[in-house]
């Protein structure tokens, strides 16, 4: 059942988009930053003040219930494509998102 709705999912909802590259510290001051990689990546190196979530973990889901709806979740990922479906994911489930699109490449690149 859980893994028919992430599949329907992203064609439901209206998820925000924004350059990593151009959040600014305001943004996140209030809000919540998510990194979905893996945790092998997330160690690797991910943004000051990211919470990890593994989006390709299958209690995702349940390990996001412990976030706050009131606060606006920045997501990222590696490049940007798991952070866009955690988004849809998570909008549809009433959270306010902000998918950071070119993810923690992008960043990097721009902040080496």
């Amino acid at each position: 059942m859980a893994l028919m709705l992430l599949w329907v999912l992203p064609c439901c909802s209206q998820t925000t988009s924004k350059p990593i590259t151009e959040v600014s510290q305001n943004d996140l001051n209030s809000g919540i930053l998510l990194d979905v990689r893996t945790p092998e990546e997330y160690s690797a190196g991910h943004l000051q003040g990211a919470r990890n979530i593994n989006w390709l973990s299958a209690d995702f889901l349940e390990a996001a219930d412990s976030l706050p709806k009131d606060k606006t979740l920045y997501i990222y990922c590696q490049k940007g494509g798991r952070s866009a479906k955690a988004s849809h994911a998570l909008d549809s489930l009433g959270y306010q998102v902000i998918n950071l699109s070119g993810g923690y490449a992008a960043w990097r690149a721009k902040n080496p």
